[in-house]
């Protein structure tokens, strides 16, 4: 019999098995990707947690609240540190991992769980970088002070397959909070964060401090829209981490960056890179190829900055 229920649905999916089978081999590899599921299914029934089904190399699972589901979200990332290698193995790629969070309405039938949440979770996927958690508002609005400090928005996302935008939030994980308040004694003021300027054709704009972070993408309602097809509608996100800048591509075609001091393209497949100096930014062709859309950055050194430079 089908129940309609209040849930919060939460995706989590591992990435980086591809490579890691290449390293390592079928046999050793499955034994790391079933290892890493098992201890994420085994953090969902200790939090209070339901597995609906495993995904391959993720799950799904839904939470009575949101609290519940943040604080399963937290366990599997600190926890997912625990998968060691097999021993005398090197340089062997590490698995990230993704989560999607999203409350409301489902549809409980035959083991299995439908609804509106439960395709904003799974598709909020799409959109997190290495090691991030996406949550909706609704499931913030279920959070504690404590961890709503931790919520930062992204603003409206347009996710695949649905009409209306989503307002998705990045929860920073509890390493970057706990790590703040150290045996020191009174805390260090925060580091004021630097500039970010951002130049396409005659779209010259910079960004610090409240107006980070910046989604780069087609989507009129990003933060810097670049009218091209190659671009995805959410394309990437510069975020301000640990005192720097950092670019992590949500696309399909990729993101490609080479700093102004070297020959080198960076190619980020649903990867993270760290900005300095200056740059160009390649959104969905590579940077060898002379059309494509390409956005200029430079880090900017407030202290050396006039306010009137900001435009």
């Amino acid at each position: 019999m089908a129940q309609i229920l209040q849930r919060t649905v939460l995706f989590a999916d591992l990435r980086g098995s591809t490579a890691l089978y290449e390293t390592l081999g079928n046999a050793e590899a499955t034994t790391v990707v079933t290892r890493s599921v098992a201890l994420i299914s085994q953090i969902v029934s200790t939090s209070g947690g339901v597995v609906v089904k495993t995904l391959g190399d993720g799950l799904m699972a839904v939470f009575a609240d949101s609290a519940a589901a943040v604080i399963a979200a937290d366990e599997m990332h600190d926890s997912l540190d625990r998968i060691v290698p097999p021993a005398g193995q090197r340089n062997v790629p590490v698995l990230k991992l993704q989560v999607g969070l999203a409350h409301g309405e489902v549809v409980e039938m035959s083991g299995d769980c439908f609804g509106d949440a439960v395709n904003v979770a799974a598709r909020l996927l799409d959109h997190a970088g290495d090691n991030e958690t996406l949550a909706t508002a609704s499931v913030v609005a279920g959070l504690g002070s404590d961890v709503r400090e931790r919520c930062r928005s992204l603003d409206k996302v347009q996710l695949r397959g649905r009409v209306e935008p989503v307002h998705v939030y990045l929860i920073e994980g509890r390493r970057f909070g706990d790590t703040a308040a150290t045996a020191y004694g009174e805390l260090l003021p925060q580091q004021e964060p630097e500039g970010i300027r951002l130049v396409w054709l005659d779209l010259n704009r910079v960004y610090a401090g409240p107006s980070l972070p910046v989604v780069l993408g087609r989507s009129p309602q990003v933060t810097y829209c670049i009218d091209d097809s190659r671009v995805s509608r959410s394309h990437a996100r510069i975020d301000w981490h640990g005192g720097a800048f950092q670019l992590t591509d949500l696309s399909y075609n990729g993101t490609y960056v080479r700093f102004s001091n070297g020959s080198e393209i960076v190619s980020l497949r649903r990867g993270t890179c760290t900005l300095h100096g200056s740059g160009l930014i390649g959104l969905g062709a590579t940077l060898t190829d002379p059309t494509a859309p390409c956005v200029r950055f430079e880090i900017l050194k407030f202290a050396d900055t006039q306010p009137q430079d900001a435009l």
